[in-house]
């Protein structure tokens, strides 16, 4: 577990760690290069997980699937909000069932803390937990919609069975006017950040607010990015932007 300075969660847990390239949202992952800096560090569970190409580093598409990990939640005696693989996508394809299912087993154990899971691949995702796997209320189901190529995961998501269904809106590279929020319950919209983000407009931040309000949706706006993401801030029409499902649904 790591305490974390993402603003919609307090902690991550990680008990996969690597991914695969998905689509255009994946460019320039965060994650990609932390799990670099990890195996230069000589953390083992980050070894072989990325390579360098272009000078940068992108995932080679091997998982590290971390049995040791399962028991951290148990030992946070005060709850928390925590950010499922962050350093990883639960649902890729390559993550077999049983594993998910003793991750499964970890979050109706520790109810006081509330997961929040997030995949670009929601379809497996329903497809996955629409097969033996009980409603856990205090697991969060969410998938990353960048611009309106991938609409399709909005879609996939509300068949998703979950108690609290998000996305996330981030890196948000295009606008998504076109995708309806009906059936999910929270939003998060960011602009990309880091030395290569990608420019986010206003007016995509403007269509979301609007579909949030339309469709009783939380608003969550993070950040709007850039090279300095400390100076351009947070606030958005003049004010910072925190609404949780679970307190405003």
């Amino acid at each position: 577990m790591a305490e974390t300075s993402i603003e919609w969660t307090d902690a991550t847990w990680n008990p996969v760690a690597g991914c695969s390239i998905m689509s255009a949202g994946c460019t320039n992952c965060y994650a990609m290069r932390m799990a670099a800096r990890l195996e230069a560090m000589g953390v083992e569970k980050y070894k072989g997980l990325t390579r360098k190409s272009g000078g940068r580093a992108k995932w080679t598409g091997a998982l590290h699937l971390d049995e040791k990990a399962l028991t951290v939640p148990a030992s946070w005696s005060r709850p928390r909000n925590v950010f499922v693989n962050s350093m990883s996508d639960l649902f890729h394809p390559d993550v077999p069932v049983d594993f998910i299912r003793k991750v499964w087993k970890a979050m109706a154990e520790t109810r006081r803390h509330t997961y929040q899971i997030l995949t670009k691949r929601p379809d497996r995702m329903a497809k996955v937990l629409s097969d033996g796997f009980d409603i856990l209320p205090n697991v969060w189901l969410g998938a990353s919609v960048e611009d309106d190529r991938v609409l399709h995961r909005l879609d996939d998501l509300r068949t998703v069975p979950a108690a609290i269904r998000f996305v996330s809106f981030e890196p948000l590279i295009g606008s998504v006017a076109g995708g309806r929020l009906d059936g999910i319950h929270w939003a998060i919209v960011g602009g990309e950040s880091g030395p290569n983000a990608r420019p986010l407009d206003p007016v995509w931040v403007d269509e979301i607010f609007d579909m949030c309000t339309d469709a009783d949706t939380a608003f969550f706006f993070k950040q709007w990015g850039g090279v300095n993401k400390k100076a351009t801030g947070r606030s958005y029409r003049g004010k910072t932007w925190d609404q949780m499902p679970a307190l405003s649904m």
